[in-house]
């Protein structure tokens, strides 16, 4: 764990304890409130721990009719299928009815205050450490993630990443004591890659494989081709061997961009703002600079269940600029019909866009 990661986990368990153990103003809602809103590793740090403190709960029950600094006696406790019991004392059992199975019985007296206070602790003790045991397993089930359809999906990830998932796009997540590996299934997501050099943040995309360590940068799959967009840090584009030949690696400052196929590896330089653009969908845009109608077509229906159609070669070949919300392709037809020589007609369930030439 890097030295951010550990502070950032210090500080989550200190809101928790501190919120666990009651007197929790509206100032220190206030506060803890801005704390989460800094990072999104802050709020995937709290929940993680307070998952780990809530499964522990039950544990609290240990010190039900210990006095305040007391330790129980050695065989007070006896293991029992459902968890941990204390044994009874005879006149618990003069108390039972004859034909009733003698059945222990625990002691329901809440635990003394001092005691809650140590629980909280040693709960948030047990949280860390169990998030220390995770790191250290060298497999890990991956979890799967799908978007439909006209969908975005803002993914915590457990190391402090996040990921955004674009319409109709599959990821599937495997973090291990040895890489953060995210297999890109079919369409398009970015990463807000948290920082840890001991664990390099890798997305498998077909035969191309992006690692990063802590940056910012999105990857996009369609069948075997592959285009990446960095806007922050640097990226390693790499590409499975080509007939036994080992391919050479593509390194990808902030601003650039590249697209993999059978062709190759085509790379183009741009700034921080050119990247932005072109991530834009996040925010429900689509940019087009001098774009292809057909180019631009193909871009809305990857967000619309309604599709649009190009009608003609004529029209296909017309150039489009300007940036348009995708979430509503007949408003993006109308405006096509005012921009370029075309007409919009409805056909069933989709929009085809004829040349007026």
């Amino acid at each position: 764990m890097s030295a951010d990661s550990r502070q950032i986990e210090q500080e989550a368990a200190a809101w928790l304890a501190r919120r666990d153990a009651g007197d929790f103003s509206p100032e220190d809602t206030a506060a803890l409130d801005a704390w989460l809103t800094q990072r999104t590793a802050h709020r995937v740090a709290l929940l993680r721990l307070e998952a780990a403190w809530n499964e522990s709960g039950r544990l609290k029950a240990l010190g039900a009719g210990v006095p305040a600094g007391e330790l129980p006696q050695r065989g007070r406790w006896s293991s029992a299928p459902f968890g941990w019991q204390p044994t009874t004392t005879p006149s618990d059992e003069a108390e039972l009815p004859t034909s009733a199975p003698r059945l222990r019985r625990a002691s329901l007296r809440p635990a003394p205050r001092r005691f809650g206070t140590f629980a909280a602790a040693a709960l948030v003790l047990i949280a860390v450490a169990s998030y220390w045991g995770w790191r250290r397993f060298e497999h890990v089930e991956p979890l799967a993630y799908r978007t439909s359809i006209g969908t975005l999906q803002e993914i915590a990830l457990a190391d402090g990443s996040a990921a955004t998932l674009s319409s109709d796009s599959a990821i599937d997540v495997a973090l291990s004591r040895n890489e953060r590996h995210i297999d890109l299934r079919k369409g398009e997501a970015y990463f807000d890659v948290a920082k840890d050099a001991a664990r390099p943040f890798a997305v498998q995309a077909g035969n191309r494989r992006i690692v990063a360590v802590g940056t910012r940068f999105s990857v996009r799959r369609d069948g075997d081709e592959v285009r990446v967009v960095v806007s922050e840090g640097t990226v390693r584009l790499e590409s499975s061997p080509d007939g036994g030949r080992n391919q050479p690696v593509t390194l990808l400052p902030a601003g650039s961009s590249a697209l993999a196929n059978a062709s190759g590896v085509l790379v183009r330089a741009g700034s921080a703002a050119d990247a932005e653009r072109a991530l834009d969908w996040r925010r429900g845009h689509l940019v087009f600079l001098d774009t292809p109608l057909a180019v631009a077509v193909a871009e809305f229906n990857r967000y619309n269940t309604h599709p649009l159609v190009i009608g003609d070669a004529a029209a296909a070949q017309l150039r489009i600029g300007g940036s348009f919300r995708w979430s509503n392709a007949e408003v993006f037809a109308h405006l096509i019909e005012q921009a370029l020589p075309v007409r919009a007609e409805r056909e069933g369930d989709r929009i085809v866009l004829y040349s007026r030439q």
